[in-house]
């Protein structure tokens, strides 16, 4: 049987530092601090909740972070 990976380390950065900033200047903040993928999303966006380690959602309003979590 083939061995179960190890998720990688998430940066360690909190994700309410980016609520306020603007949508461009952000996700570039998010890839210097290490996250592997970085999602944009519309308010109210229907999405999957399977937790994707690395990861960091960003919810977009009028180019605006208005809310950020992880997975």
């Amino acid at each position: 049987m083939a061995p179960i990976p190890t998720p990688s380390a998430e940066p360690q950065d909190a994700p309410d530092s980016y609520v306020g900033l603007d949508a461009t200047g952000a996700e570039r903040r998010a890839r210097e601090r290490g996250w592997s993928t970085v999602r944009s999303l519309p308010p109210g966006a229907i999405i999957t909740m399977e937790y994707l380690s690395g990861r960091l959602n960003f919810e977009v309003k009028d180019g605006v972070v208005s809310r950020c979590w992880k997975g």
